[in-house]
């Protein structure tokens, strides 16, 4: 897919990690289209990149559908608003479990499905989903956040089979413990020693190398976590063994911990 000229939405585009997607994006020659919850931040950065903004909610169920339509044409889709979800499932109301489940996989979902349509008609397109390394490997104090990672990337390699005949791309990115901006960093919790980190410019990297090349998955964490990820996938038991070894669940706890506000 070539960016140059291209309709791009961001979601998600208030954080740090979404503002290193725009510039990113913006760089290789996109029109960015920028959304999120706070005016304040989202026009300044659009009229810096020669975009536009548009707020909203993507917990309201209507807002996905309003956004797209506003929109208009989307040549490429990333979707990258996302709540925390971090701490034990018996700590969120109701209404927090549906605002979760709302923002970070039906939302996606929606987009995908009103924007992926008109790609497929067109024959050219492409989705982009920012997950986590929480969608590879389980960890506690996180069921909820995993459980919403985990259904995005099933979605995601389903959805890449059947827009491929079409014309259309679907790549999923997996930033693990990300510094200076996103979910992490906010919540400011030290990892263990030897654990590493990246930067949100190394995940707008990646996304725009998996939107050139079609590239279906795309890990952004140092090798150590690449690994653990891995065998999270083949042995969830033994990786749930190493992570209480190597300080996990306090990492875990402090995250729930920092994000509690942002439910």
């Amino acid at each position: 897919m070539e960016l140059g000229g291209a309709t791009v939405l961001v979601t998600g585009a208030t954080g740090g990690i979404g503002r290193a997607l725009a510039i990113a994006l913006a760089d290789r020659g996109g029109q960015i289209v920028l959304t999120g919850r706070r005016a304040d931040v989202l026009e300044p950065l659009a009229e810096r990149l020669g975009g536009r903004a548009i707020v909203a909610d993507l917990a309201d169920r209507a807002a996905a559908e309003l956004l797209l339509d506003e929109v208009g044409r989307v040549d490429v889709l990333v979707a990258n608003a996302a709540l925390p979800a971090s701490g034990l499932l018996d700590e969120y109301s109701m209404t927090e479990i549906d605002r979760v489940l709302d923002v970070n996989l039906r939302a996606p979902i929606v987009m995908a499905k009103l924007a992926g349509a008109q790609m497929a008609e067109r024959g050219r397109g492409h989705l982009v989903f920012v997950s986590s390394l929480a969608g590879k490997t389980a960890s506690g104090h996180a069921s909820l956040y995993n459980a919403t990672k985990f259904g995005m990337r099933g979605f995601a390699l389903a959805l890449r089979e059947d827009m491929r005949p079409h014309g259309v791309g679907v790549s999923t990115v997996f930033p693990g413990f990300i510094r200076d901006a996103g979910m992490f960093a906010d919540a400011g919790v030290t990892l263990p020693k030897g654990v590493g980190t990246r930067t949100p410019r190394d995940v707008a990297r990646a996304t725009v190398r998996a939107i050139e090349r079609n590239i279906a998955e795309v890990d952004v964490a140092p090798l150590g976590l690449r690994l653990g990820a891995r065998l999270g996938g083949v042995a969830p038991s033994l990786s749930a063994a190493v992570q209480r070894r190597a300080g996990g669940h306090r990492v875990a706890r402090g995250l729930a911990d920092g994000q509690r506000g942002k439910r």
